[in-house]
């Protein structure tokens, strides 16, 4: 009823009285009654219901038909003595009945004003049909007839009639009732005329809409019969075959799915979904079409799809041997009709059946809980005080009988929910309560793997359960008052958290099962900042949980815990899944966690993916041995290549590094190549170097267990880097980095198995004192899987190995030893060969073959460094007096092997005896070279590498010593040469101490080409010094080149200033540009015009425009501008006219430049003052015009008027 939409409970006053009347009868009622049929309480419904009192339990209100049935019921129970009391409600159906409406509305005014509203009132009142006419029978005594079909049919034809006037008020709506009917209209001062027109209008209104319902009752007859009854036997003979969906289903399900989304916060969603239905209005209900309520919500819907009982099998009349012709003439129009009534009739009755089927189990199964528990409260009360012990024995006894096997959820909890029910048979005085506690056993043992860790039941808590008393009051008050005393006690069992509360678990399983059903709600109200403290119960509860789905969804719950965990909530997570892990086994582990790890590997938080990587490393020492070679390592693989977040990249390279040290299957030796070699080229610097610090190792400690280090992984990757060599598109600096770093990061793996593999490792043996190893005497890790005390197992066994590694090397030779062997025959030679072959002006290659022989030849030793590998670049260098002049001897000095020998073997030992040979080489090969006129590049090479550490400059200073005292001018030029490699990053000390001094030593000598050579250097100096007096030294000897008259016509000195000026000018001491440079170069112009020579005046020229361009960006002053840069850049394009006019369009823009600034800086002196003046202006007028904005209020209209002109 439309009632129903306005007070939740549907009851009046009158029927609460009744029914607290009827429990306080039922509570006084004596056990004889019990066995009549009458109810001991709110949980024994009758046995002997009848289908009337069934369906009256829906608790509607009362019909106009008479008087209501909770009035009866207090009539019927309350005796004979009792006081018939009846209520307002009988009174207002009575006025109604005899049609005494003024009189009811009375009434209703006055219960409105006593704040007691009658629904029965409420809703005459409001339903305008019940004043169109007033003649005729009363509405309510239309349906008084009970009719064929008995009175339960009349009452279910009656609940139906009301269910449907109820709906038609509520789509109709009060268009004109008491309450809307303004009396003003029928008063005599008023225009009756308008009124009555009014009133027409209202009443075709309203006939209007009774036609458009009518209308929409034939809609919905004819939508539910547009699928033709073929097709719905088709359907109904195959259920596999899906029903196409009707149009008012299509709307009536677009309603109810709008209606949950906006009850649950999908807002934007709802939006989405009315913009994809815009044919219909989801505000209103009748905008389905449908003349039929409103049915309930999804989540009732959802919740109720399990309750419904299988409908029964349509059933046919069959006749056989019949003749057609013996048949009626009316027979086949007769079964039709017939057929139709009995499909309706069976319709009702399967309902009225359902709702019996309902209510009589749940009547069973109370009445069987009831019972029993009064026999058990019985027995307590009549055996507590003469003896307890025989109590708990009572119970026991009832726990260890032999029963059925029961659900999962098997009862094991202390109900706090206890039933007080008080034995009748008890006296007053002694009245006593009990809390009860129900809990049911398992009988058999589960048979299902999954559950048997759960079903152990601890057997202390089975023998240690006895009653619990509580000390009751000498009170004399009856048990309905002690009830309904505490109800007042705000308890509330009925929801799920309540119901939960209630039931106290009694056992490891029903703990598990507890937690398993309140995480769930838990997870979402708690911070995501403490989100982490849950990680324990999530982890328990799966681990323990008999339930695989309970499990699948906690450990759903724990990888989507945190929305975007930071590194300290990652680790909490993992440490979580590891202990998991340790606690199923792997078989578990592959089921349950390695499907979260899939599900977001493409998350799109890179937190997330994050925790999969690392994920995947952690658990893969307890997963089985075909997962993690399959599996994980597929899932790896696809991350690595297409995950676009570098951190996500990095921990994937670790955890294929933890992989690589579990896997155990040879055949995907192949593919962990290509994924040392995909982490090697990936473009973020974080995952390379994951790759040399986890990954390299780990697979280098496979290969060695395979047999592959030395035969396939080091040889593929030489092989690689001689492909580069002879690459016709030129050497790939990167890749070469790439195989090279990889080749540094094997080192202590190949170092590892020299020693493991040594005739002496069975001789290794941790016995006496074994001296401890030299904390520098490997170089240092860049992790800890790169240190061979790890690789190897200890550093005591390592020591071991190293002495005995020395004293084979010295004293018994490498016989035998072939991992040696092949590192001394095969591996050196070729890397040696391989230095040899490409460009020695590289100096990034360079720079990592120096890094990768130092490394080689700190980690395998000095005995082996002075007897196995410089031996070998000695033998090829062949450095000796004799060989000056050959032809041969001279080519391998200029290759890259010169300043690799220097640097990567040379300085791997920083002892007297190793700088001497450092320093003896170095001056061989800068005479050699010096002498042979050989190009200087691998010299430079390697004074570039050893002056980038300061150690050596004290070294490199001795060399260049011996040069600059040399007697031969062409070692003098090239020691001149060196000077400026060494200066950048040398003290000033030793700059003015030793430096200096052997430049003006130079400069003294006779050859103009050393003089020359020293330039540079000089020009240097002025560049990365700061110190005056050296400044002035350099600046006098500058001088002298430039004014002596003996250099007039040194056009090479003249190139080589200028070409000094230009470098150095930018970064000068500007003091030093503006009073030297600038106008030196200004003189060196003006002399190149006069220049007869084509030849040297066009390099002088290209010179000077390559300084003047440099110059040019340097902050010079107007003076400078206008005296000295500006009259050179004019003699410079004097010469560019004639020598190369490509270049003289650029100079004329240059001077263009130089000459709009030198005007721009005059005419702003000029309008200094000016501009000062109009400032003061502006900022006047600026004040104005802002005072007269803040008089302005905020509308937009007087805003507008500001910029109106004035009229």
């Amino acid at each position: 009823m439309a009632a129903g939409n306005v007070n939740p409970f549907n009851v009046s006053d009158s029927e609460e009285e009744a029914e607290q009347r009827q429990d306080g009868a039922d509570t006084e009622r004596s056990p004889s009654d019990e066995a009549q049929g009458h109810s001991l309480g709110p949980f024994s419904p009758p046995a002997y219901s009848e289908p009337a009192a069934l369906l009256s339990s829906n608790r509607t209100s009362p019909s106009v038909d008479g008087i209501p049935a909770s009035a009866a019921a207090v009539a019927g129970i309350g005796g004979g003595g009792a006081e018939t009391r009846v209520s307002l409600d009988a009174i207002a159906a009575q006025l109604l009945r005899d049609q005494y409406i003024l009189a009811a509305l009375e009434l209703h005014t006055e219960l409105l004003e006593a704040g007691r509203e009658l629904p029965r009132l409420r809703d005459y009142f409001s339903n305008p049909g019940n004043f169109e006419r007033q003649s005729g029978t009363p509405p309510a005594c239309k349906e008084q007839g009970v009719g064929p079909g008995g009175p339960l049919t009349a009452q279910v034809q009656d609940r139906k009639r009301r269910k449907k006037d109820a709906h038609m008020r509520d789509r109709a709506g009060s268009i004109s009732t008491l309450d809307s009917l303004d009396f003003a209209r029928y008063s005599d001062d008023g225009n009756r005329e308008s009124d009555e027109r009014l009133a027409v209008l209202e009443f075709e209104l309203r006939k209007a809409k009774e036609t458009i319902q009518a209308l929409r009752a034939n809609l919905t007859q004819a939508a539910e019969c547009e699928i033709p009854s073929q097709e719905r036997k088709n359907y109904k003979s195959s259920p596999e075959i899906q029903e196409p969906i009707r149009p008012l289903e299509k709307r009536a399900l677009n309603f109810l799915v709008n209606e949950y989304l906006l009850k649950n916060e999908y807002k934007l969603t709802s939006i989405t979904f009315s913009d994809e239905n815009d044919d219909q209005d989801f505000e209103l209900w009748d905008d389905v079409g449908l003349n039929i309520p409103k049915p309930p919500d999804l989540l009732q819907l959802y919740r109720n799809c399990g309750n419904s009982l299988p409908l029964h099998r349509e059933t046919v009349d069959v006749a056989v041997n019949v003749d057609p012709n013996d048949l009626p003439g009316d027979y086949f129009t007769q079964e039709s009709v017939q057929q139709t009534e009995a499909i309706q009739q069976q319709e009702v009755v399967q309902e009225l059946e359902y709702q019996i089927s309902l209510l009589n189990s749940e009547k069973q199964s109370l009445a069987e809980q009831i019972k029993k528990l009064q026999s058990d409260i019985q027995a307590l009360q009549r055996n507590v005080l003469s003896d307890p012990t025989s109590a708990v024995k009572l119970i026991q006894s009832k726990e260890d009988t032999p029963c059925g096997k029961p659900p999962l959820d098997n009862g094991q909890y202390l109900d706090i929910r206890g039933v007080t029910e008080m034995d009748s048979s008890s006296d007053a005085n002694t009245t006593k309560t009990s809390t009860t506690t129900t809990a049911t056993t398992d009988c058999t043992e589960s048979t299902a793997t999954a559950t048997q860790p759960y079903n152990k039941l601890k057997s202390q808590s089975q023998q240690g359960k006895s009653s619990v008393q509580f000390d009751q009051p000498n009170r004399k008050l009856s048990p309905a008052f002690h009830q309904a005393l505490l109800s007042f006690c705000r308890m509330s069992a009925d929801s799920r958290l309540g119901s939960e509360v209630s039931r106290i678990a009694d056992s490891e399983q029903s703990v598990m099962l507890m937690l398993g059903r309140c995480l769930p709600h838990i997870v979402p109200n708690v911070l995501l900042a403490k989100r982490e403290e849950l990680i324990p119960l999530i982890l328990c509860t799966a681990c323990l949980h008999p339930e695989p789905k309970e499990r699948d969804q906690l450990l759903h719950i724990l990888f989507n815990l945190i929305k975007r965990p930071d590194d300290e909530q990652r680790q909490m997570i993992l440490t979580g899944c590891v202990a998991f892990a340790q606690h199923v086994g792997p078989t578990r582990v592959e089921a349950e966690l390695l499907p979260q790890c899939w599900e977001q590997i493409n998350h799109k938080y890179p937190e997330r993916r994050l925790l999969v990587a690392e994920a995947c490393g952690a658990l893969a020492p307890y997963l089985p041995k075909e997962i993690r070679s399959s599996l994980v390592l597929s899932m790896l693989q696809q991350m690595l290549a297409e995950d676009k977040a570098d951190m996500v990249r990095e921990a994937v390279v670790k955890s294929l590094g933890i992989i690589m040290g579990y896997i155990d299957d040879p055949d995907k030796y192949s593919q962990g190549f290509e994924l040392m070699l995909l982490s090697l080229g990936d473009p973020s610097e974080r995952v390379v170097s994951a790759t040399h610090q986890v990954f390299i190792p780990a697979f280098a400690a496979w290969c060695t267990e395979l047999g592959n280090l030395q035969s396939q992984l080091i040889p593929s990757l030489l092989t690689r880097i001689e492909k580069l060599l002879k690459s016709e598109y030129g050497l790939d600096e990167h890749k070469l980095h790439m195989y090279l770093s990889a080749l540094q990061s094997l080192i202590p793996s190949l170092f590892a198995v020299l020693l493991q593999n040594a005739p002496f490792t069975s001789r290794a043996k941790l016995q006496g004192d074994v001296p401890p190893i030299e904390v520098t005497r490997f170089p240092r890790p860049a992790s800890p899987l790169q240190d061979v005390a790890t690789i190897v197992g200890s550093r005591e066994q390592l020591a071991v190995l190293l002495q005995l590694h020395d004293h084979q090397l010295q004293h018994e030779g490498t016989t035998g030893w072939d991992s040696l062997l092949w590192v001394v025959n095969q591996f050196l030679p070729q890397l040696i060969d391989i230095v040899g072959r490409f460009n020695v002006t590289s100096s990034t290659c360079v720079h990592e073959f120096c890094r990768f022989f130092w490394r080689l030849c700190r980690t395998f030793g000095k005995i082996f460094t002075n007897t196995k590998v410089k031996p070998q670049f000695q033998e090829i260098l062949r450095l000796s007096e004799e060989n000056v002049d050959a032809s041969t001897g001279n080519g391998i000095l200029t290759k890259a092997t010169v300043p690799i020998y220097a640097t990567g073997v040379l300085t791997c030992y920083n002892q007297e005896e190793d700088r001497k040979l450092l320093v003896g080489f170095l001056e061989d090969v800068m005479t050699t070279l010096s002498l042979s006129h050989a190009p200087l590049d691998s010299l430079k090479a390697s004074f570039i590498e050893l002056g980038a550490n300061p150690v050596y400059h004290e070294l490199l200073l001795t060399v260049l010593w011996y040069g600059v005292v040399h007697t031969s001018a062409l070692v003098r030029c090239t020691a001149a040469r060196m000077f400026e490699l060494v200066l950048r990053g040398m003290s000033e000390a030793l700059i003015d101490k030793r430096v200096a001094p052997a430049l003006i030593t130079l400069c003294s000598g006779p050859e103009f080409s050393v003089r020359i050579s020293t330039i540079p250097a000089f020009g240097t100096i002025m560049e990365t010094v700061t110190q005056k007096e050296l400044l002035e030294r350099v600046k006098m000897q500058l001088a002298s080149f430039l004014e002596d008259p003996q250099y007039q016509d040194q056009h090479s000195l003249h190139m080589e200033i200028i070409k000094t000026f230009g470098r150095v000018g930018p970064n000068a001491e500007p003091r030093f540009r503006d009073e030297f440079v600038l106008p030196h170069l200004h003189k060196l112009a003006l002399c190149n015009n006069q220049q007869t020579v084509e030849n040297k005046r066009l390099d002088i020229a290209t010179q000077l425009f390559e300084a003047y361009s440099a110059l040019s960006c340097c902050f010079i002053s107007e003076e400078l501008m206008v005296n000295h840069f500006l009259p050179g850049l004019r003699c410079l394009r004097t010469d560019m006219e004639q020598l190369s006019p490509e270049h003289e369009v650029i100079l004329s823009s240059m001077i263009k430049e130089c000459e709009i600034k030198v005007e721009n800086k005059g005419i702003g002196e000029a309008q200094g003052s000016i501009s000062i003046a109009a400032s003061l202006v502006g900022e006047d007028a600026k004040t104005k015009f802002l005072s007269k904005m803040g008089q302005l209020t905020t509308s937009g209209a007087m805003l507008a008027n500001v910029f109106q002109r004035k009229k």
